[in-house]
């Protein structure tokens, strides 16, 4: 849920609020009861994701995980097939 900053005009109070995209702005400020409430524009006007669990690899589809462990394993296969290559040249020598 988005948060919100807002301000009083009248007593210079500032307080975030989390509400509803869809809620309307509030105009009545908590502290002094006038009705010069406004609501600040900037970044406050965002959804904030706090905490553990939100990593942008949590919600991957399963084609991408599927491939992307495709990906690895190839590599993986790549890496050992150099270094059989390299042990053969150094025996060799």
């Amino acid at each position: 849920m988005p948060h919100y900053d807002y301000v009083c005009d009248a007593c210079d109070f500032r307080f975030e609020l989390f509400q509803s995209i869809m809620a309307a702005v509030k105009r009545k400020c908590p502290e002094c009861g006038e009705q010069k409430l406004r609501r600040l524009i900037g970044p406050g006007a965002a959804i904030m994701f706090k905490g553990s669990g939100f990593y942008k690899t949590d919600y991957r589809s399963d084609s991408y995980k599927k491939g992307a462990a495709a990906a690895k394993k190839a590599k993986g296969e790549g890496k050992g097939k150099s270094k059989d290559k390299e042990k053969e040249k150094s025996k060799s020598k």
